[in-house]
């Protein structure tokens, strides 16, 4: 944009809050003088949250002035994008072309990156022998207390073991603490252990301390982590004492605790199914008082919730190709009831191209089936846990989104669905609409008491339902939307790392970046 030289380009980064149309300023990098390809050094820290669209705005601008009024300066180029998007992209780095007032204003790359924090969890397990003796009819009843280290040189308690009574020789259970909470990541940062003897009313006796640090601790079982006890008022009378009695480390283990984003960066994919219900208890569609209904001016709440939750999800599909079945209704061309049909009338192929094709999809086979019944959910849960269960390796995660008025037929079957399913890479979304009575979709949300089938308990809790009447009322239905988002879809980024931790599978290294030489030694999150 300059005349003699190149431009001396500033990116300016916006954020959009939820219920509004306009976006604010949030920061903005640095200037780079003289050049058509800046690498910004400059990072904008924001709180990212899975459940929500997070709509950001990039401008840039060529700098002509000292002034901070961006009129006053060249405009280059902007794009909108969501953070999900950003961060559901190959590698969390998104690509995109700016739209400006050239007709190739250039590209825009922006890198996504979760802030470096310790996440690695320690597991250690420790044993006594020949402790003193400090109960006047047992021996004692010893645990041990980790203090950590503060910037003052001050301690906190950070870690309590169980008590085992009546022995001068425990061994403690292994336990589990953030390194973090241990050390605040210093691995020569000191940690004091006391070791007490239990008393019921609290008055704890002292048996002994020692000193160690993580970077001691997680060389393992050796002769340096075999420590004495020593108490300091019987060291300073007695001129023979040694100790009382020995703590020896008997393992330590440290182990990364991946996030969801982790994942993500890895390149596993979020794959997501919709399923409506399409039984008579809707109501006849022709009519105002069915759920199904198509309002010329307002959505009805089958499509409020697919856009809620859709909207979010497709951010972390690559393809942003959807599976949309339908449930409980007469289909063509024979007119016989089907429990897992597809929605855009295709025999083979159940993909919709975006949320805008469920949409589609859906209001076209409102027109060609007939609603009937029953209402069952097993068919449907079993139809995406079989993809599920023959993609184990940690490559993509499946989310069903079943939508329904409520009036479930097979409450054994799901029960028994969704035990099965928990063993896979796969969560349910259920949405109920309509004011019909939801005690039963409550059970089946299990966050109170798991669901369990034939005697076996779910391993783990996959389900989350709410009912759509919770999120009506008020004239702002973007925020309505964005609240029921927020509500179903909270759990998910937990759900997917325990299924992960379980099966024992650590994110795969995100994607090898295509960088130039000069860009390979960039570190900021804008280029």
């Amino acid at each position: 944009m300059d005349t003699f030289s190149k431009s001396d380009p500033l990116c300016v980064m916006y954020i959009q809050t939820t219920g509004s149309e306009t976006y604010k300023e949030y920061g903005r990098s640095e200037v780079i003088m003289n050049t058509l390809n800046p690498d910004f050094v400059k990072k904008f820290v924001i709180d990212y949250f899975f459940e929500e669209v997070q709509k950001l705005k990039f401008e840039l601008y060529d700098v002509d002035s000292k002034s901070q009024n961006l009129k006053k300066h060249d405009f280059l180029g902007k794009l909108f994008c969501t953070l999900g998007e950003i961060m559901g992209s190959s590698g969390c780095k998104l690509k995109k072309p700016l739209s400006g007032p050239a007709k190739n204003s250039g590209s825009i790359i922006i890198k996504g990156e979760e802030m470096s924090d310790c996440r690695d969890l320690m597991t250690m397990q420790f044993k006594g022998e020949h402790l003193d003796k400090k109960d006047f009819l047992g021996k004692s009843d010893p645990f041990l207390v980790f203090h950590r280290c503060n910037e003052d040189g001050t301690f906190t308690i950070c870690h309590k073991t169980e008590v085992i009574k009546n022995t001068l020789n425990p061994n403690w259970k292994p336990f589990n603490i953030m390194l973090r909470a241990l050390c605040n990541a210093d691995h020569d940062r000191t940690i004091k252990v006391e070791c007490f003897d239990w008393n019921r009313d609290g008055s704890h006796d002292l048996i002994g301390v020692f000193e160690t640090n993580t970077r001691e601790l997680s060389r393992g079982p050796c002769l340096t982590n075999n420590y004495q006890l020593i108490h300091p008022k019987k060291q300073a009378k007695k001129k023979g004492y040694r100790n009382s009695g020995l703590i020896t480390l008997l393992s330590c283990k440290t182990e990364p605790q991946y996030t969801f984003l982790d994942y993500i960066r890895g390149g596993c994919q979020l794959s997501f199914t919709v399923a409506i219900d399409f039984t008579a208890s809707n109501g006849d569609p022709r009519q105002p008082t069915s759920l199904h209904y198509m309002n010329p001016y307002t959505p009805n709440a089958y499509l409020r919730a697919l856009w809620a939750v859709g909207e979010v999800i497709q951010d972390y599909d690559h393809d942003k190709l959807f599976p949309a079945l339908g449930f409980g209704a007469r289909v063509p061309p024979t007119m016989q009831t089907s429990h897992e049909f597809f929605l855009n009338g295709s025999p083979t192929d159940p993909f919709c191209v975006g949320v805008e094709g469920v949409v589609a999809a859906y209001q076209k086979a409102l027109s060609t089936v007939q609603l009937y019944g029953p209402t069952l959910f097993a068919p449907i849960i079993n139809h995406v846990a079989r993809f599920a269960a023959a993609k184990r390796d940690g490559s993509e995660y499946f989310i069903l989104l079943i939508i329904t008025d409520g009036c479930i037929c097979d409450m054994d079957h799901t029960k028994e669905a969704i035990v099965n399913a928990a063993k896979l890479p796969m969560s349910i979304i259920i949405v109920g609409v309509g004011k019909e009575d939801f005690t039963k979709m409550e059970e089946l949300d299990g966050d109170d008491v798991r669901v369990s089938s034939k005697g076996q308990f779910a391993e783990r809790d996959i389900v989350q339902f709410v009912p759509f009447r919770d999120f009506e009322g008020g004239d702002n239905v973007v925020v309505s939307q964005a609240r029921l988002a927020k509500e179903v879809l909270a759990e998910i980024p937990e759900q997917i790392t325990s299924h992960m931790k379980m099966r024992n599978i650590k994110p795969r290294p995100p994607p090898s970046p295509s960088l130039t030489s000069r860009q390979s030694f960039s570190t900021g999150v804008l280029r």
